[in-house]
């Protein structure tokens, strides 16, 4: 019994190398479209933030192909991320930027997201992210001494 289920394992695997060598498809992949975008860099992290203090940051980017860059579109992943960007095309070697705002209205650690379509649904992503604390609910306590110094 041994003997046979040995002889089928061999005879399995010598079927399945045959057919792994002799199945040799050669499929063209489609041309990769040229990279154009560059950003100067794809993530900030604000570090810690006040509540209710929306904060921004400028993210940097370059056209480095040959032909003029269009942002079809720039979409942030919730209501509180607001992206600004211009809709004129970046010239080859011109940069641009992309202002993103976050306002910081839930106490907490954030993690977002900003998706760049451009030059027909090319896609590259932002990202930023942060710490809110909540900030003191009053002012600050009246301070008799300035009082004294005013008479």
């Amino acid at each position: 019994m041994k003997k046979i289920l040995l002889v089928l394992c061999f005879a399995a695997t010598g079927i399945a190398l045959k057919a792994q060598t002799t199945q040799t498809t050669t499929t063209t992949a489609p041309a990769k479209p040229e990279e154009t975008l560059l950003l100067k860099e794809t993530a900030y992290d604000f570090g810690k933030i006040q509540q209710g203090r929306p904060v921004t940051h400028n993210f940097e980017i370059v056209n480095t192909g040959k032909e003029p860059l269009m942002l079809e579109n720039v979409q942030a992943s919730c209501g509180c991320t607001t992206p600004e960007w211009s809709k004129d095309a970046i010239q080859p070697g011109a940069s641009s930027v992309i202002k993103v705002g976050y306002n910081a209205a839930n106490e907490g650690a954030f993690h977002k997201t900003i998706t760049i379509s451009y030059n027909n649904h090319q896609i590259k992503q932002l990202a930023i992210s942060g710490d809110v604390f909540k900030g003191p609910t009053t002012s600050a306590p009246v301070n008799s001494s300035i009082s004294l110094l005013k008479n």
